[in-house]
Order: C-alpha cells, then sequence, then structure tokens
C-alpha cells in the first residue's frame, strides 16, 4: 500500500444522503446486526474487516449509537445496541459499589 492509499483510507467517507450516515458507519451497523457465537470471533473479525482494534471499534461504535441518523437507519438494531450497553453500564456501576444485580 503506498503513501496515497493509506491516506484515503484515514479520510472520512461522505455521508449517505439518505441516511445522513457515512459509509463506515452503515458498514459498522450492517457488521452489528450478525450474531457471535464464540469468545473472540468479533474481535478477530473486526481487525480484518475494519483494520481497527477493539477498544477503537467500540469508542467508533458508541459515538454513532448517539447519533439519531443511526436510529433511522436502523431503529430495532440500535435500540437493542443501546438497552445492552446501558445493561452494562448498570452492572459496571453497581459492582463498583458492591451491589450484585442478577
Amino acid at each position: 500500500m503506498d503513501a496515497a492509499e493509506s491516506m484515503a483510507e484515514d479520510q472520512p467517507s461522505r455521508p449517505d444522503p439518505v441516511t445522513g450516515l457515512t459509509e463506515r458507519e452503515l458498514d459498522i451497523l450492517a457488521f452489528e446486526r450478525q450474531w457471535w457465537r464464540h469468545a473472540g470471533a468479533k474481535e478477530n473479525a473486526v481487525r480484518e474487516r475494519f483494520g481497527l482494534s477493539s477498544t477503537r471499534y467500540y469508542q467508533l461504535l458508541n459515538a454513532l449509537l448517539a447519533k439519531p441518523e443511526a436510529a433511522a437507519a436502523d431503529p430495532m438494531l440500535v435500540k437493542r445496541l443501546r438497552k445492552t450497553r446501558a445493561a452494562r453500564q448498570r452492572k459496571r456501576g453497581a459492582r463498583r459499589l458492591g451491589i450484585e444485580l442478577s
């Protein structure tokens, strides 16, 4: 890969006029529609498909979930992901306080 190709990958893609989301954001939503059965499989797929660490991928995903355009593009998926994120946040908070949630 030469320098021009490398720089082109770093440039954000243009928003889709219909959804207001970039091509990469739409790709992340499509990727999140899949179900992962084995631990580590998703992290490996993230690295292969997006060339990102898991940490960076989840940062981008969380930012995407905050966008109203994402909810408009795929409301059920975004609602499920937001609900899962909120449940994990509640569990982390409870653990810090020494409370056991079931």
